[in-house]
């Protein structure tokens, strides 16, 4: 998929040649999203003093709608913690069009630039893109729109229904689509047009609401208004999603990735939260590792792993961006991943030049890596490495976040008031509304019906400053990291990791080392060469980990009781915590909060802990 090209008229005017139709009135575009969207929603008034605020969009296009609510919230001293805007587009145009859209705009300009700064691997699906610290959250759904509203589920507190004309478009204006959209509505829901079709208005009052006609902007004389008010009552299929309006106390049990990723997503929302750790200082398990390959897993038919790991680099890549420093605490190198002879399949469309940013490796990026010219390999463009626990301790320093060392917890219990959480001594270490378990391996003391597997990892690492060493990262069967920073300066290499199932011995071992060093030979044979007098010399340090992994090895996001009373986990992550923590952060703040989810709802689904 290419980006759409977008025709300018010779006034200025953005126009579709796939459509024959102009992307705004030519009164303008911030006048239209105003006048039309939000004045027609009662916005920035409606959403003052709210917790968070919903929006639906049919039609993204060139993004004003989306840039001109962002900017109102941004100036409004009443403005919800959290505005979530969710848009639906089929074709997604390109950054520069994008930014010449807003040019004519002063106060959208900088907003445009933080927008095209993260306008990259648009794929088919959804695309969780932050701004403002994580408070405003846009969710691309990039596709057919009655798919892309099929696999979302939230209430919007208002419907933007855009897009070009019924004429041009019907498919975004039928009304199969117009009911799917009523679908998203609660009792009050507004809705803003710019089109007064019959059509439309026949569509909309048949499912539920209440429309009124406006003043439109010239050439056109008419908009449309509206509100969700069905004279019949609504039934919704399945179970109501859950939605916490005033958040409270949360204590989560595990300072690993998934806690801290945890502690941040909710304290962006309101919540204190204390996280509690039987070890003095965080990362002191599995998520302690030195230093850590990100990078995603591609597959021909882009399978479920494959997705869901896109989409937890991109939610990771925008906290790394956020609240680390690159070239100390994460580098976006990219990395290059040693496949078998033969086999450096992608999904058929992607290319080198595509929304897609995995691809198979160019004989100059096998040379520049002192591989072979002809080595199969894919390179990741959107993939690195980072620190662990240097993310893992921003994330603890939010506000509203509070770390608790030497807090090992034995005991959970519920009463009328919350949950208390006890240590072995039966002395009570902290009483909350909440309970996240993301402790690893030890989860399965507090949730003994998950099937969690330790799986035990040794890595061997030192310091060597060595040009045989590659530049970036490689991955593969095991990886090779070289050439990162320590505290004190010394370039830190890591290689590894074994992986024993069923394995808890936190003890290094000479196999290991020796398994590690031929895996090794394997992924880079200059660099096991020049590593080998440090081996010998025994100046390679071991450094072992448990990981947590679940049947399926997929991580577990959910209520731990069918009852979701309050107790749930974010678990299981395995080798794979720097891909998936934010994004199984952002999922469980979702659910508990009845927000747009980060995710389809099948992948979201695919996470949950009721699979299991």
């Amino acid at each position: 998929m290419t980006a759409e090209p977008v025709a300018w008229r010779a006034d200025g005017v953005p126009s579709s040649e796939r459509f024959d139709d102009i992307y705004h009135t030519e009164t303008g575009a911030l006048a239209q999203a105003r006048h039309v969207f939000l004045g027609g929603c009662g916005l920035p008034q409606a959403w003052a003093g709210q917790p968070q605020w919903r929006i639906l969009e049919t039609g993204f296009g060139l993004g004003l709608n989306f840039l001109t609510t962002w900017q109102a919230w941004r100036a409004d001293a009443s403005r919800p913690r959290m505005l979530h805007f969710v848009s639906v587009e089929a074709y997604p145009v390109g950054a520069g069009d994008l930014l010449r859209a807003a040019e004519a705009y002063p106060e959208l300009a900088s907003l445009a630039g933080e927008l095209v700064a993260q306008w990259h691997g648009l794929l088919p699906g959804f695309h969780r893109l932050a701004f403002d610290e994580g408070r405003v959250l846009l969710t691309l759904c990039i596709g057919d729109v009655q798919a892309m509203l099929r696999a979302q589920r939230f209430e919007a507190d208002s419907i933007f229904l855009d897009g070009f004309t019924p004429q041009q478009n019907p498919a975004m204006w039928s009304p199969d689509t117009l009911k799917a959209v009523s679908r998203f509505a609660r009792q009050g829901t507004g809705l803003a047009t710019w089109t007064y079709a019959v059509e439309v208005r026949d569509a909309l009052s048949q499912n539920g609401f209440q429309l009124e006609r406006r003043p439109g902007l010239p050439p056109r004389r008419d908009c449309l208004g509206g509100v969700f008010a069905p004279a019949w009552t609504v039934r919704r299929r399945g179970p109501a999603p859950e939605r916490i309006e005033a958040p409270g106390r949360c204590a989560v049990i595990g300072a690993g990735l998934a806690g801290a990723a945890v502690a941040a997503s909710l304290a962006r929302r309101g919540w204190q939260v204390t996280v509690l750790d039987a070890a003095s200082r965080p990362a002191s398990g599995a998520s302690g590792l030195p230093v850590g390959v990100l990078a995603p897993h591609v597959s021909p038919d882009d399978a479920l792993l494959s997705r869901l790991t896109r989409a937890g680099i991109r939610a990771t890549w925008l906290e790394l961006e956020r609240l680390l420093e690159e070239g100390r605490d994460w580098r976006a190198s990219g990395v290059l991943e040693r496949r078998p002879e033969g086999d450096v399949r992608v999904p058929a469309g992607w290319s080198d030049n595509g929304p897609n940013e995995s691809w198979p490796a160019s004989a100059d990026q096998l040379s520049a890596a002192g591989l072979p010219a002809d080595a199969p390999a894919i390179w990741h463009a959107r993939a690195g490495w980072v620190r662990p626990s240097r993310l893992i301790e921003a994330w603890l320093r939010q506000p509203g976040v509070e770390f608790r060392g030497n807090a090992s917890v034995a005991r959970v219990t519920r009463n009328a008031d919350g949950w208390q959480l006890f240590d072995a001594a039966d002395a009570l270490l902290i009483a909350a509304d909440r309970v996240v378990v993301a402790g690893g391996f030890e989860s399965g003391r507090f949730a003994p019906g998950l099937p969690l597997q330790p799986v035990r990892g040794q890595v061997a690492w030192g310091h060597v400053n060595d040009s045989a060493l590659p530049a970036k990262p490689l991955n593969g069967d095991g990886h090779l990291i070289a050439n990162v920073p320590d505290a004190e300066g010394a370039l830190l290499w890591l290689a590894g990791a074994t992986f024993d199932r069923d394995s808890t011995d936190l003890a290094p071992n000479t196999d290991d080392s020796a398994a590690n060093r031929d895996r090794l030979a394997r992924l880079h044979p200059a660099a096991a060469a020049a590593l080998a007098p440090a081996f010998e010399r025994g100046d390679v340090n071991a450094w072992v980990g448990v990981r947590c992994a679940s049947g399926d090895r997929r991580p577990l996001v959910g209520p731990l009781t069918e009852e979701a009373n309050g107790l749930w986990a974010c678990t299981a992550l395995g080798s794979r915590g720097l891909s998936f923590a934010a994004l199984c952060a952002e999922l469980l703040a979702a659910q508990w909060h009845g927000e747009p989810l980060p995710l389809p709802a099948a992948l979201a689904k695919a996470l949950g802990t009721q699979r299991l």
